[in-house]
């Protein structure tokens, strides 16, 4: 498997730049002080341009954009990869459930997540969090909830191929009850399929949490890249010319979601036999 990923070129690439993502996360405490993002320490101009002593230049209130840039890697990573992990837990229970046992409980989880793939995700997280309120815990739930349809939709079909195998039948003719057949042989069929979706889940997840942040949602107190730019965009940023203020966050979002994306299609060569005989 590590030969088959290590011959996809943007895989690699996806690695490392996810690499220095959460190097940094794990490293923002140990090299940012909570002095460097205190308002009432700063100091650096409004707006200030890049120089020696700020290579990003400042925000609105004297901050160094360098410094909230590196210490929203953290919240904007961790809020990706639990909303992407939850998305894809409700969704892998639902398909499987609704694969498996089929009848009335298919016909009734089925018609439930029609309901969540025709409402616009968008708006329905906009609507969870303004209802909820609170902070990255709201913005993560509010994700995860209205982002699971396709992920079940990909585990039901993958579950209906998996049981429609000779072994499946042969485990049941031994006695193998629904939890046999699910954790023995159903789950361990599908996992590969859902590590992959939940690579490729966690971008989506982190485009949602940066939108959700920009139009005002969630804790004002928490660093996030969504969060910096709707700062920039309400302090006259644009106006100002201050560049410096809007490209960090938004670079950083474009970055951490393609190398997730990479990394995700890389897995989908390696693991999908049919995908790797196309290439």
């Amino acid at each position: 498997m590590w030969r088959e990923f290590a011959a996809n070129r943007g895989g690699l690439v996806g690695v490392v730049v996810l690499g220095l993502f959460v190097l940094t996360a794990i490293l923002a405490p140990l090299l940012i002080s909570e002095s460097s993002l205190d308002v009432t320490r700063a100091t650096g101009q409004r707006l200030e341009s890049p120089s020696g002593d700020f290579p990003l230049g400042t925000d609105e209130n004297g901050l160094s954009v360098l410094t909230l840039t590196l210490w929203g890697t953290r919240l904007s990573l961790v809020v990706g990869l639990a909303a992407a992990v939850l998305s894809v837990l409700i969704g892998t229970t639902v398909g499987i459930l609704a694969g498996h046992f089929g009848g009335w409980l298919s016909a009734v989880l089925l018609r439930f997540t029609d309901f969540f793939l025709i409402m616009p995700s968008l708006v329905l997280a906009i609507a969870l969090s303004a209802v909820l309120e609170g902070g990255a815990g709201t913005i993560i739930l509010a994700i995860g909830v209205v982002s699971w349809p396709t992920s079940a939709r990909l585990v039901r079909a993958q579950t209906l191929a998996v049981e429609a195998r000779p072994y499946i039948e042969r485990a049941r003719a031994l006695g193998g009850g629904h939890g046999h057949v699910i954790f023995k042989h159903v789950l361990p069929s599908v996992l590969p399929l859902v590590f992959v979706n939940t690579t490729l889940a966690v971008g989506t997840a982190i485009v949602a949490e940066s939108t959700l942040r920009f139009l005002g949602l969630g804790s004002t107190s928490e660093i996030t890249w969504g969060g910096l730019l709707r700062s920039a965009s309400s302090s006259g940023a644009i106006t100002y010319g201050a560049w410096w203020y809007l490209l960090p966050p938004g670079i950083a979002i474009v970055l951490l979601v393609l190398a997730f994306t990479l990394v995700g299609r890389a897995l989908e060569t390696v693991l999908n036999p049919k995908l790797r005989e196309r290439r």
